[in-house]
C-alpha cells in the first residue's frame, strides 16, 4: 500500500466467498463460529494491527436473517460499519431482497450505520453468453451483475421501509449510472400508475442518490459524468491485486483521468477520500497525519519495495474459452463442481 500511495483500503474475502458461502454449512452453530472467528481475526488482527489503514468489513452470516443481523450489532461495538453481501441471494437459495425474510438484516444495518457492499459475481454467477465464450467476453460483462442488483434493489421494498439504509456497489465502475438513472426515472414515469411502484414524490434517481455509494477504478467516461451520477456518491478503488489494478502506478493514471477531465480539487478529495470516510464512518487521518498520508511520503516510507508486475497466468494467449480455462483451473487446483 505504501508503495503503491495508497493510504487505506477496504478487504474483501476471496477465502470464504465475499458471502461467506463457504461457512454457511449444515450445523448452524458451527458455520456461526465460522464467521465470528473470521470476523474478530480480520476486526482485531488484520485491523487492528495496522490503525487507520483498512476500513474493516465483515462477514454475514447468510444463511440466516436474524443471525445475520445478531453479528451486525456485535461488530458494530468493534467500531464496525461495513457488511459484504451478496448481489443475489435469490440465486444462492435464499429469500430474495423482496421478501420480509431479510428485515431483521435492514434494521440492524440502519440501526448501526454500516453499509451493505454487494460486490460483482458475490452470488456465484457472472454474465457470461455462452459456455465457449473468450475470458475477455466475462470480464467486459462484469459490471452487468452490478447493474441487475442496483435494479432489484433500487425497486425493492427495503429501500422504502428503511429510508437510511446505505449499500455499496462494489468494482462495478460507474460510466453505466448516468443512463441507468435515466432508464428507471422513464420507466417510473410511464408505468408507476400500474406497477404501483410509489418513492414518496421523489424520483427513482433521488433515491438512488440517498442510499447508493459506487466504485470505480479507471472510469473516465464516470468521472466525466460524475455530477450526473452525484459527486457525493462516488469512490475510486485501487482493486489490488486483480489485473484490473492500476497498481502501483495508480495515483499517476488516476491524476491523468481527473486533469482530462477537468476534475476540481474538491471533486477529487470527495472521490479518493471524504466520500468513503464519510460513509464507512472512518477516520484515517486519527492515525496518520495528514502530511505524511501524501503519495510521496507513503513510498518514501515503502523505501525500496520491489513493485515490479510480473505476469503469473501460465495460459498462452490462445483465444482460449472460458469454459476451458476455468476447467482447466478447476484441475490444477483439485477444484470440482
Amino acid at each position: 500500500m505504501n508503495a503503491g500511495g495508497v493510504l487505506a483500503t477496504m478487504n474483501f474475502p476471496s477465502f470464504p466467498g465475499f458471502a461467506a458461502r463457504l461457512f454457511a454449512t449444515d450445523d448452524s452453530d458451527f458455520s456461526l463460529a465460522l464467521v465470528q472467528a473470521y470476523n474478530d481475526w480480520h476486526i482485531d488482527e488484520w485491523c487492528g494491527s495496522h490503525p487507520g489503514r483498512f476500513i474493516p468489513m465483515a462477514l454475514p452470516a447468510i444463511w440466516d436473517a436474524e443471525l445475520c443481523a445478531q453479528e451486525v450489532r456485535r461488530v458494530s461495538k468493534k467500531g464496525v460499519h461495513s457488511l459484504t453481501f451478496t448481489e443475489n441471494p435469490a440465486a444462492l437459495g435464499y429469500p430474495s431482497f423482496h421478501d420480509e425474510y431479510w428485515n431483521p438484516l435492514w434494521k440492524a444495518l440502519v440501526d448501526t450505520d454500516t453499509v451493505m457492499n454487494v460486490h460483482i459475481g458475490s452470488s456465484g454467477r457472472l454474465s457470461i453468453p455462452a459456455p465457449d465464450s473468450p475470458m475477455d467476453v466475462m470480464i467486459t460483462l462484469q459490471p452487468m451483475n452490478i447493474v441487475q442488483a442496483a435494479a432489484d434493489l433500487l425497486w425493492s421494498r427495503p429501500i422504502k421501509d428503511y429510508p437510511d439504509l446505505k449499500i455499496a456497489l462494489s468494482e462495478g465502475g460507474t460510466g453505466w449510472i448516468p443512463y441507468f438513472l435515466e432508464r428507471v426515472d422513464r420507466t417510473y414515469e410511464m408505468h408507476s400508475t400500474w406497477t404501483l411502484q410509489d418513492f414518496g414524490g421523489k424520483l427513482p434517481s433521488e433515491v438512488f442518490r440517498e442510499h447508493f455509494l459506487t466504485c470505480f477504478i479507471s472510469d473516465s467516461v464516470g468521472v466525466k459524468l460524475r455530477h450526473d451520477i452525484g459527486i457525493d456518491n462516488i469512490c475510486w478503488e485501487m482493486d489490488y491485486p486483480h489485473s484490473d489494478s492500476m497498481w502501483p502506478s495508480a495515483p499517476e493514471q488516476l491524476d491523468s483521468v481527473f486533469k482530462s477531465n477537468g476534475v476540481s480539487d474538491d471533486d477529487i478529495n470527495k472521490m479518493t477520500h471524504q466520500n468513503a470516510m464519510r460513509w464507512y464512518s472512518f477516520d484515517p487521518f486519527a492515525h496518520t497525519p495528514r502530511e505524511q498520508a501524501t503519495v510521496g511520503s507513503l513510498r518514501k516510507a515503502a523505501g525500496d519495495h520491489d513493485v515490479s508486475v510480473r505476469a503469473l497466468s501460465t495460459r498462452e494467449k490462445s483465444g482460449t474459452s472460458f469454459a476451458e480455462f476455468t476447467a482447466s483451473a478447476k484441475a490444477v487446483s483439485g477444484v470440482q463442481d
